[in-house]
């Protein structure tokens, strides 16, 4: 069989490194437009000006420099509405010739080609800013480094290897405190797990679904350092996989290819990234009648850990790309491999109550007082579920249900439950379904279940293995996902007894104990 004729890329990176550059540095919002959108923590240094047209990601990396952040995020809109502002008003999306379409269908190529870009642009860091951060130990290694590096440098481009001391630097990612993100355009749609498939490998796509397991966050090697016992320099590997093998050799050109000396691993001189493993699901109303959800792993990193719960629907935005398997799956599997999703960008589709209650309307007190003129406690109860006449004793019911109470504590330290369970019994066709799918779905944290097909594993937790750590950990339930929320559970006397009793607890204390 021969081999296929290799296929040259029309990309020119270097090209691609200068359009980035250009962008980076003369992008400018209005104010007024920035202040009006809901943008990030990290734009809120956009708002002090309001009426003046600012760089962008110029002030990003401003704020970098000094640590006040560690990630660069970058909107494709603002690149799609960069490059029809300099480059070509008719400039259609769907070409090969827009910045914008390149970075969605290449983006783990194009966070490379951005971190070179804001590693030219980076400015140095303010003193103040430095000293208020101060100086931690890496920052010690690295000025060590830095200053070693230039004097091995000097010494070889004075004798005239230019190539070597180009080969003798350090990696970049060594260095680099920030990680670089992108968010999807605005108009690209969410799809659900079972729409992305191997034609998307290496594309940005957006899921839409809901969180069922986190695992704890974890620190990720991303360069190993090495000290050679022979010559003293130090050697870097770069992890590009979940599993890599060390290095045990020196290869530096003072060792010389006969006498290599072992290389030691220094853990204090390696980089780490914070590491965080989500397992999607797909919501019920993506699933056809009769599958089984699917599942889609998402590995946060640095800034995008601790952004998702159990129980949380979002859109996750993320590189989808293929995961070899290692070891004795390996062997099994063959030419198979596994898929992930590297997370850029998290957008929840509810916010919790706390979060509703600082972000309130201005006008809240004219929705008070308008709900101040008459019976209040019925208007409000007969929009739930308006499609639905009648019922009003239930609703009210419904509603005391969503407002809930504060929850009190009594000196003896008994805890007593704000929150009430409320069951509905009735003929059937009476709409008690659509009850509780309404509120499961107006609620900011709702579950929707069923008791027929649901044990009480389903509904509580289920003790599982770690594929990626070999330990044992739990997966959330029905109620688990509801915490703090609202979980509808139809068909409840079409339950088995033994799965019926695992839930007294969840209802009487809100707890669920596991014994295993």
């Amino acid at each position: 069989m021969s081999a296929l004729e290799p296929i040259r890329s029309v990309v020119d990176y270097e090209d691609e490194v200068k359009q980035i550059t250009k962008f980076l540095e003369k992008f400018v919002v209005n104010g007024k437009k920035q202040a009006s959108v809901d943008m990030d923590d990290e734009m809120d240094i956009m708002d002090a000006v309001p009426d003046k047209q600012k760089p962008k990601y110029m002030a990003l990396l401003r704020s970098v420099a000094n640590r006040e952040i560690d990630t660069v995020e970058v909107s494709l809109d603002d690149v799609r509405e960069f490059e029809v502002a300099t480059v070509d008003a008719d400039l259609p999306f769907a070409q090969g010739s827009s910045l914008a379409f390149r970075i969605e269908h290449n983006a783990r190529s194009y966070v490379e080609l951005f971190s070179r870009a804001v590693d030219a642009l980076l400015p140095e860091a303010d003193e103040s800013a430095m000293q208020d951060a101060g100086a931690d130990v890496l920052d010690v290694l690295f000025q060590a480094r830095r200053d070693r590096d230039r004097r091995d440098r000097e010494a070889l481009q004075t004798q005239g290897d230019a190539a070597a001391a180009a080969a003798e630097s350090f990696p970049a990612a060594l260095t680099r405190r920030y990680t670089v993100r992108f968010v999807p355009r605005s108009n690209q749609r969410a799809q659900a797990v079972r729409e992305v498939g191997a034609s998307q490998i290496g594309h940005l796509v957006t899921v839409r679904g809901i969180v069922t397991r986190v695992s704890d966050v974890r620190p990720a090697m991303v360069v190993a350092a090495y000290v050679c016992d022979e010559c003293g320099s130090e050697v870097f590997q770069e992890v590009t996989a979940r599993q890599f093998t060390p290095l045990t050799q020196c290869a530096s050109s003072q060792c010389g290819p006969r006498a290599r000396g072992r290389l030691h691993k220094q853990t204090r001189g390696s980089r780490f990234v914070r590491f965080q493993e989500v397992r999607l699901q797909e919501l019920t109303d993506q699933v056809p009648m009769g599958d089984i959800p699917r599942t889609l792993t998402v590995h946060c990193i640095e800034g995008a850990v601790r952004t998702l719960s159990p129980g949380d629907m979002a859109h996750v935005a993320g590189v989808f790309v293929p995961q070899p398997y290692t070891g004795m799956r390996a062997l099994r599997a063959g030419l198979l491999a596994d898929t992930l999703l590297e997370a850029h960008h998290v957008r929840p589709l509810k916010r919790r109550y706390d979060e509703l209650a600082a972000t309130a309307p201005a006008d809240m007190h004219l929705r008070l007082a308008a709900l101040g003129r008459g019976d209040a406690y019925t208007r409000v109860a007969r929009a739930i579920a308006p499609e639905i006449f009648g019922h009003e004793d239930v609703k009210k019911a419904l509603l005391l249900l969503l407002v809930g109470a504060p929850a009190k504590r009594t000196r003896e330290g008994m805890a007593i439950r704000g929150d009430i369970n409320v069951c509905l019994m009735g003929d059937p066709g009476v709409a008690k379904s659509q009850l509780l799918r309404f509120v499961a779905t107006v609620a900011p944290r709702g579950v929707y279940t069923t008791g027929r097909g649901s044990s009480s594993a389903g509904l509580t937790a289920a003790v599982l293995r770690d594929a990626a750590t070999g330990e044992l950990v739990l997966e959330g339930g029905a109620l688990v996902l509801a915490d703090n929320g609202i979980c509808a559970i139809d068909e409840f006397d079409k339950m088995d007894e033994t799965d019926r009793t695992a839930i007294h607890e969840v209802m009487e204390q809100q707890t669920i104990s596991i014994a295993k």
